[in-house]
């Protein structure tokens, strides 16, 4: 476990002077020091001085870029919340705010030399706050789930009642819409949230929820329900880029790894309670209308927890406002905690010296490798075939000759909620790739099973529950690796400078790659037959495996700069 390192200094308008104390204490090891004079200048941080009697055991780095270091090694930003060491500031003369006026943004390295007052001590975080408000922000990640799946059993009914059951392209366009919105959503999701704020954001995002479902529950027309799927689309797109950046910021450092995974988990639990919601569908046709217009709930729900829910301390201090981020992190982790988070913010602001990367910078030799494996990721992810069993389930089951269809589903859900709870243990001990391709080619043999059931007469009599069984198969393999581990990968694989553009160029392949299977599924479907598109999506499943294991490298255990230099050794 790290020990403590200690910033002194004072600060002016034109440079900072620091000396830092960098300590390791190990079990049954005498602490070992090592005292260097660092001045801040503008943007670079040079080592002047350096005099110690023992490197650490293990180099650390605490996030500032040093461009010249008196022993040849060059510390780097995206490394400080690799190891999270305990920091704190003191002033010499009582605390404050230095020279930053008050709710003026960072821009600069200048903007960023807040000081600690020297009363607040360290200790540890008390998690125990921070569970309701990643609750309430979890909301959107259930209704992420709960719209994408809501269309599975009440497609048939809807259609029904609205006049189309002859049409499938209007089926598939009732579908597709709302990833649609949701691509637009993604796109403007993270802009929101770093304009009105993270909380500000999720409330607006509550708007286009609420109104699009109460649409959908009382459309007369294809119109109207279309328009009613694009706005809950445009919500759906806004939460998949706000909740997880959310719950990342306001999570204190032990626990953010486990937290990570839980945006995935809700969006299953969203889903499976999408299709319990269809259960009464058999003895109710009407029934759709209320499982479209129960999801305005939970929307509702969203806005007004949000009210009581404190920013994002990240945003505030980005913004100036630090006493209101001291504020935030009082209520999430403890007025103990204060100073250790404060001084992290300050210190991770002035190791940021490289502007931000502009969108043409993503497809320059140096980043588009990196860039391509996130996107290639996303795209294998959906053209798998995942959202078109979360879709057209109940759909394939009643094909079949599976009379409880709708339970059927249900039964799937479970097992991707299931296998997701199972993912989050195993990430950390198995490693994002072989997950990956353990995932992926268990997608591809439960899908070669599904087309088999379907085609193989020997198998006939036993199509109902091969069809049952398979798609449970490939969901579970889904909810192992191919659905979480993407997600939790692209901030590891990203530097910091390209991260957002990055992340929103994922997200864009991933909804329209959604798009196109929610459209066109049901018209491959009558085209070609179910048999045929599902050993489609099991040689994708295969394609991915040669993939992942020809470009994705592991980042379990592996710095950010080892990674990076993994995926382009130019670098």
């Amino acid at each position: 476990m790290y020990g403590g390192v200690v910033v002194k200094g004072s600060v002016n308008s034109n440079s900072t002077s620091l000396a830092v104390c960098f300590s390791r204490a190990q079990k049954g090891r005498k602490q070992k020091q090592l005292s260097s004079s660092i001045d801040f200048s503008n943007t670079n941080c040079q080592l002047l001085s350096s005099s110690s009697s023992c490197m650490p055991h293990r180099t650390s780095c605490f996030g500032l870029r040093l461009d010249s270091f008196s022993m040849g090694t060059e510390l780097t930003r995206s490394s400080l919340f690799r190891s999270r060491p305990i920091v704190k500031a003191l002033a010499s003369g009582g605390g404050g705010v230095g020279d930053v006026e008050e709710g003026r943004p960072i821009k600069s390295v200048e903007d960023a030399n807040y000081v600690v007052p020297p009363q607040q001590q360290q200790g540890k975080a008390s998690t125990g706050t921070v569970f309701p408000f990643v609750g309430v922000a979890c909301l959107g990640a259930t209704l992420f789930g709960y719209h994408l799946g809501v269309v599975n059993g009440s497609l048939e009914y809807l259609a029904k009642d609205l006049g189309i059951v002859e049409n499938t392209a209007l089926q598939g366009w009732i579908v597709s819409t709302l990833l649609a919105g949701a691509t637009v959503g993604s796109f403007t999701g993270g802009t929101l949230a770093d304009k009105f704020g993270r909380t500000r954001t999720f409330q607006l995002d509550a708007i286009p929820l609420t109104i699009g479902a109460l649409l959908c529950a009382t459309a007369q027309s294809v119109q109207t329900m279309i328009i009613g799927r694009l706005l809950a689309g445009i919500g759906i797109g806004i939460s998949s880029a706000i909740v997880p950046l959310y719950i990342s910021e306001i999570s204190p450092t032990e626990i953010r790894g486990a937290l990570g995974s839980i945006n995935q988990l809700f969006i299953c639990i969203g889903i499976l309670l999408a299709l319990v919601a269809g259960l009464p569908l058999a003895g109710n046709p009407i029934w759709w209308r209320t499982m479209f217009g129960i999801s305005a709930v939970p929307a509702v729900l969203l806005a007004l927890g949000m009210a009581f829910s404190p920013e994002s301390p990240r945003w505030l201090f980005q913004q100036g406002k630090f006493s209101e981020a001291e504020k935030s992190i009082k209520t999430l982790n403890g007025k103990e905690r204060v100073a250790d988070v404060m001084t992290d913010l300050t210190v991770g602001s002035q190791g940021s010296a490289e502007p931000e990367a502009g969108w043409f910078d993503l497809f320059s030799s140096r980043y588009w490798k990196v860039v391509s494996v996130g996107v290639a990721l996303f795209f294998f992810q959906q053209m798998a075939g995942i959202n078109a069993v979360v879709y057209y389930s109940t759909a394939v089951f009643r094909s079949a000759g599976i009379a409880s269809d709708v339970a059927a589903s249900a039964l799937v859900g479970a097992s991707n909620v299931f296998g997701t709870t199972i993912a989050s243990s195993l990430m950390d001990r198995q490693g994002r790739k072989s997950l990956l391709i353990t995932s992926f080619f268990g997608m591809a043999a439960s899908m070669l099973l599904l087309s088999l059931s379907f085609t193989w007469k020997a198998l006939a009599p036993y199509s109902g529950t091969l069809a049952v069984l398979g798609t449970v198969c490939y969901v579970l393999s889904f909810s192992l690796g191919a659905g979480p581990v993407p997600a939790l990968l692209l901030p590891e694989i990203f530097a910091s400078r390209i991260r957002a553009k990055a992340v929103a160029l994922s997200l864009g392949m991933h909804w329209a790659a959604n798009f196109v299977i929610g459209l066109y599924f049901l018209s491959f479907v009558n085209r070609f037959g179910i048999s045929s598109v599902y050993l489609g999506f099991s040689g994708i499943c295969l394609s991915a495996v040669v993939y992942i294991a020809a470009n994705v490298v592991e980042t379990k255990g592996r710095s950010l700069e080892e990674i990076e230099r993994a995926l382009n050794p130019t670098i």
